[in-house]
C-alpha cells in the first residue's frame, strides 16, 4: 500500500471542550466507573476537588473533536473503509474536573507503510484553561492494503 508522507508534521486548529458535570456522570455510568469522585459532588469536594473528577479515559471525549479533522483529511489519505484502530497511548497530567475548558491540538506524527499496510500516527495535546497539559495521546490507525 502506497502512503503519502507529506502530511507528517501537519497541525490542525485546536478545539475547546467545556467539561460538564453531567457529562462526567454519564461517562462514568456508561463505563461502569464506581469511584464517587466521578459521581458524587460532595465526595469530590471532600477529597479536595472543586467539582466532579473526569475518569482518565474521558480524554477520548475531549480529544475526539480535534482528532476527527486529521483522520478525515484527504491530504493524510486514510481510506476510512479499510481503517482499523491500532493503538492508543496516553500520558496524563493534572486531573480534569467539571468546569474545566480543555483545548486539544492534533499533529500528524508519522505516516508509513509496513507489511503492505498504512500506519497513521497522530498526537493530541490537551491543555486546560490554566495552561497545564492534562493529556498527551498517541493514536495509531492502520489501513489494510487492497
Amino acid at each position: 500500500m502506497a502512503v503519502n508522507e507529506a502530511a507528517v508534521g501537519k497541525r490542525y486548529p485546536a478545539t475547546t471542550y467545556a467539561v460538564g458535570r453531567e457529562k462526567i456522570r454519564e461517562y462514568a455510568h456508561a463505563t461502569f466507573e464506581q469511584d464517587p469522585l466521578h459521581l458524587d459532588l460532595e465526595a469530590a469536594r471532600r477529597a479536595g476537588y472543586r467539582d466532579l473528577v473526569a475518569p482518565p479515559m474521558f480524554c477520548v471525549v475531549y480529544s475526539a473533536p480535534a482528532l476527527a479533522p486529521a483522520i478525515l483529511d484527504p491530504e493524510v489519505g486514510i481510506d476510512f473503509a479499510r481503517m482499523v484502530h491500532g493503538a492508543q497511548e496516553f500520558r496524563w497530567g493534572p486531573l480534569v474536573v467539571a468546569g474545566d475548558e480543555v483545548s486539544t491540538e492534533v499533529t500528524v506524527k508519522a505516516v508509513e507503510e509496513r507489511d503492505g499496510k498504512g500506519f497513521f500516527v497522530f498526537e493530541s495535546v490537551s491543555t486546560n484553561q490554566d495552561g497545564h497539559t492534562v493529556c498527551v495521546g498517541t493514536w495509531t490507525n492502520i489501513v489494510r492494503g487492497s
